[in-house]
């Protein structure tokens, strides 16, 4: 009795439906589950640049000193497992050549926590889980949505505890990767009070509740179109006191021009982005594709052997009768 299709065709052409099955289900199902913020993140990014501070022991302004922002962000895994939701643990100090020195962030010139609750798939606020400051809002906060769009992006600013509007500028490289850029300024906010000597403020006064009032000359964020991570950020921000009710600022506690993404803050965030969106492209493209095309291939010869074989089965058939 002979066979009517080899094992080999049989072999070919299972592989190429298990292809064509494959490359749809990779770009349909696998893709957008992976498109998730994580949930174990385990971060540290830093800005550096030139600027002045208010001197508290000297009670004066430092000028031209080197300033430096670190932002470390922690994944709060448990809780975000139980409630379906990116939870991030945010620890931003702000340091001057003096407190820099120092490490625990509590002797930081400037200290600041936050907790931000996440859709692991919109990146939209999420209102749980103790996040703060309450109500915390935006579209992009140390990452941006997947996907990113050429448009205008609500960012989230810590310093003014509300959103700005980021404008997207076209494309620019950094360390030779492609990314978007968008670009912003906050006018002269108030942003809070604080109890200071009415000296510092003008006022003939031992103790006055001055104005805080918070500004930002550039904010410039270029990122990573399909993760959204942000490849580089500049910044700069300007903190200074106002007497009550006045328009006038009295006294700067910090100001910069210019603060940036340090050279190795840079080379992380492209590093990782180059490997996350080459996971996303494999996943999403280049499989479905490349093996959509190939499972086609084998299925077309793996048929035909099939039936090329039942032809030779149906010839070698003695005849009866």
């Amino acid at each position: 009795m002979r066979r009517s299709a080899s094992p080999l065709s049989l072999i070919l052409l299972g592989l190429g439906v298990f292809l064509l099955v494959l490359g749809p289900l990779l770009a349909w199902y696998v893709e957008p589950r992976a498109k998730r913020t994580p949930i174990d993140v385990e971060q540290t990014t830093v800005f550096s640049g030139r600027g002045s501070y208010f001197d508290q022991q000297a009670l004066k302004t430092q000028d031209d000193q080197r300033l430096t922002i670190t932002r470390r962000v922690m994944g709060n895994v448990s809780e975000s497992e139980k409630n379906g939701v990116a939870v991030w643990d945010v620890s931003t100090t702000i340091d001057n050549p003096q407190t820099l020195k120092r490490e625990d962030p509590r002797k930081s010139f400037q200290w600041s926590t936050e907790r931000w609750v996440t859709d692991r798939k919109t990146n939209a606020p999420v209102h749980c889980c103790e996040e703060a400051p309450q109500p915390f809002a935006g579209e992009a906060y140390l990452k941006f949505p997947f996907d990113v769009q050429e448009r205008s992006y609500r960012w989230w600013d810590g310093t003014l505890k509300d959103t700005v509007a980021l404008r997207y500028q076209g494309r620019t490289k950094v360390r030779g990767y492609e990314g978007l850029r968008f670009t912003g300024t906050v006018k002269p906010t108030k942003s809070g009070t604080r109890q200071v000597p009415g000296r510092l403020v003008g006022v003939d006064r031992p103790q006055v509740m001055a104005e805080e009032w918070y500004s930002n000359s550039g904010i410039e964020l270029i990122v990573d179109q399909r993760t959204g991570r942000i490849l580089r950020a500049t910044i700069g921000p300007k903190v200074t006191l106002r007497a009550p009710g006045s328009d006038k600022d009295a006294q700067v506690l910090l100001a910069s021009d210019k603060i940036a993404f340090t050279p190795e803050t840079q080379r992380k965030q492209v590093d990782q982005a180059k490997a996350d969106s080459r996971k996303l492209q494999l996943v999403g493209e280049t499989v479905p594709i490349g093996g959509g095309a190939a499972g086609a291939a084998l299925a077309i010869v793996g048929g035909a052997l099939v039936v090329r074989g039942k032809r030779v089965s149906l010839r070698g058939r003695p005849r009866t009768g």
